[in-house]
């Protein structure tokens, strides 16, 4: 596991914008805020990618480049997912896309609830290189039914989950339940989850901070 906070380093300040709540009444703010954690954490990832060597000309000689030997899969979870998404893309310009669309069930009176998924939509996953970009990994379910409803869509080399904040809970999750090879690149790990399955001390609800509360 990545994770992105243990070094010192820029990020830092735009996950302080994320969790600040006066920062929060900006919306544009916190979307761009959401966007500059992707592309960080994609330009993580990339150094595990496998690459080869080119040839480029210039106009004054050849230069020998590293180049990717194939660009991954980007899918998301929407609606949260995605400004976190478009990070992933700018750094990624000319990779695949693939979107679901998930959301938590009505909980019981013990705070229990599952994952929906209502859409789905993505291009053959085989032997592709697959991140998967959620900016809250707080129970892990998401990840794993989201996973696992791409099974049909063929078996892709590697999965890269991405999260800017993860719980304890949902990365511990994943390890008992994710039978496919995985890494996880994560902007910051939190202290727990409370009883509606909400990241302490997290930032709230990405999905309404970027677009609004849901009716």
């Amino acid at each position: 596991m990545f994770v992105l906070s243990e070094k010192a380093s820029i990020a830092n300040h735009f996950l302080a914008e994320l969790r600040d709540a006066k920062v929060q009444q900006d919306p544009l703010r916190f979307r761009h805020n959401l966007a500059r954690l992707g592309e960080i954490l994609g330009y993580e990832i990339s150094k595990s990618l496998p690459y080869h060597a080119e040839e480029v000309e210039t106009v004054l000689g050849s230069a020998t480049v590293q180049q990717l030997d194939s660009q991954p899969i980007l899918i998301t979870v929407l609606r949260a997912g995605m400004p976190f998404f478009e990070g992933f893309q700018r750094i990624y310009d000319r990779a695949w896309c693939g979107f679901i669309g998930a959301y938590r069930s009505p909980a019981d009176e013990n705070y229990d609830f599952t994952i929906d998924l209502g859409y789905r939509a993505a291009p053959t996953l085989d032997g592709k290189a697959v991140i998967l970009a959620d900016p809250m990994l707080a129970t892990g379910k998401s990840f794993v039914e989201a996973i696992e409803s791409l099974s049909d869509h063929g078996t892709p080399s590697h999965w890269h989950l991405a999260a800017a904040i993860a719980a304890p809970e949902g990365v511990a999750y994943l390890k008992r339940t994710l039978k496919v090879p995985y890494t996880l690149w994560v902007g910051a790990v939190d202290d727990h989850l409370n009883q509606k399955s909400y990241i302490v001390p997290g930032l709230g609800d990405a999905g309404d901070l970027a677009y609004g509360p849901k009716q």
